[in-house]
């Protein structure tokens, strides 16, 4: 399933991903920090959703509560809860 998330508190305007079989896929940040996005993206294709919810949630960007990999995580939270309830 696809899905689409619009992050609060950080550069990133947008992020999509792809869970398929508890694995993400396809994911991809608008906006934000280009070279560090784009190696975690790297990282991340392939890898069991629960597991990068697990690396990822509570990472912050400087002072702001949050970032871009925290918000990453709630989204795929947040998607595994709608497709359970599917």
């Amino acid at each position: 399933m696809k899905f689409d998330f619009v992050p609060n508190g950080v550069c990133a305007r947008k992020i999509t991903f792809n869970v398929e079989n508890g694995r993400l896929y396809g994911v991809n940040f608008v906006g934000g920090c280009p070279g560090n996005l784009s190696a975690i993206v790297k990282l991340l294709e392939g890898s069991d959703a629960m597991h990068a919810v697990k690396l990822l949630k509570g990472n912050q960007c400087g002072t702001r509560g949050t970032s871009c990999v925290d918000q990453l995580a709630i989204a795929i939270e947040h998607a595994l809860i709608e497709a359970k309830a599917s």
